[in-house]
């Protein structure tokens, strides 16, 4: 029941950081670090599967057949994961929901730009109509009740925030269990956001993955700040991948250099192993060992 405990992470009235996880070992240290919802992104999986940028490159299906290895490391806490635009038409963004639910994932966010996305820079970017978007939404609510659906907008880069207000009010309406407005980072543009849509749960995309990521280190965004703009999510969707690239590159760097890893900071294996439930593989084996018996 990830989904009504996301619901409830929702409905709690305080702000929950959500880190980007993509492999079995990335969830077992969010668990480990104590996080109560973690996120799986699309441009990860298109980084890790492929080594290709986010723009379409992996579909639902790939990234509900990734869900489904890290979920059994979850111990049940609530994954969120990258749905893009649905794939085309309300029917398609049905069985992608239904996919996902059927891996595991608690929630999914759901785009309102137009299919292919393309490389175009964010100002640049082409929307569906409001209708259009919505229906995906109310499919989304009435067939597959049992995920949570984020509602993302990308009006407010090259609309600005009225239009941001409309679509994420449209999209509340419309069954969403809560809005994200791309973009939007300023405490004063939250803040309206929320007095426009009482009772909306509001989240923050904090990914350094595109160019318009609110600003992390802005004074005003404390977390008392971010509550009372009914902010409820903070998703930090690649910082981790970001982060292990880096400390992989140096590795190598060193290898290739001196032939050893050199005084790189890196976890011991047998932290690894413990991650990846040696102890308990080894009890469990032990168990359907015969006795007396040379293995």
């Amino acid at each position: 029941m990830t989904a009504t405990a996301l619901r409830a992470i929702l409905a709690s009235g305080r702000v929950t950081h959500v880190p980007g996880i993509y492999d079995p070992l990335t969830a077992a240290l969010a668990v480990a670090a104590g996080h109560r919802a973690v996120h799986l992104s699309g441009a990860a999986v298109s980084a890790i599967m492929l080594s290709r940028p986010g723009v379409g490159a992996v579909n639902g299906t790939q990234i509900a057949d990734r869900a489904s290895t890290l979920v059994p490391a979850l111990d049940g806490i609530p994954l969120i994961a990258d749905a893009d635009t649905g794939y085309a038409t309300p029917p398609h963004a049905v069985w992608t929901a239904l996919a996902y639910s059927r891996a595991g994932i608690a929630g999914l966010h759901l785009g309102d730009r137009v299919t292919p996305k393309g490389y175009a820079h964010p100002a640049g970017r082409e929307l569906i109509g409001i209708g259009e978007a919505a229906a995906k939404i109310t499919a989304l609510a009435g067939q597959a009740p049992e995920i949570v659906v984020i509602a993302r907008t990308d009006a407010y880069p090259a609309q600005g925030l009225d239009e941001t207000i409309v679509r994420c009010r449209a999209y509340a309406d419309a069954g969403a269990d809560a809005v994200l407005p791309a973009g939007v980072g300023r405490l004063d543009e939250l803040r309206r956001l929320h007095e426009a849509l009482p009772g909306v749960p509001l989240v923050v995309d904090r990914s350094e993955a595109g160019g318009d990521r609110p600003a992390a280190n802005d004074a005003a965004l404390t977390e008392a700040a971010l509550t009372e703009a009914g902010v409820r999510l903070v998703l930090h969707p690649v910082a981790a991948l970001l982060a292990a690239v880096r400390a992989a590159s140096l590795v190598y760097r060193s290898i290739a250099d001196t032939g050893t890893a050199g005084p790189a900071d890196r976890m011991p294996w047998a932290a690894i192993t413990a991650l990846a439930g040696q102890d308990e593989a080894v009890q469990h084996e032990a168990r359907y060992v015969p006795r007396g018996l040379d293995t």
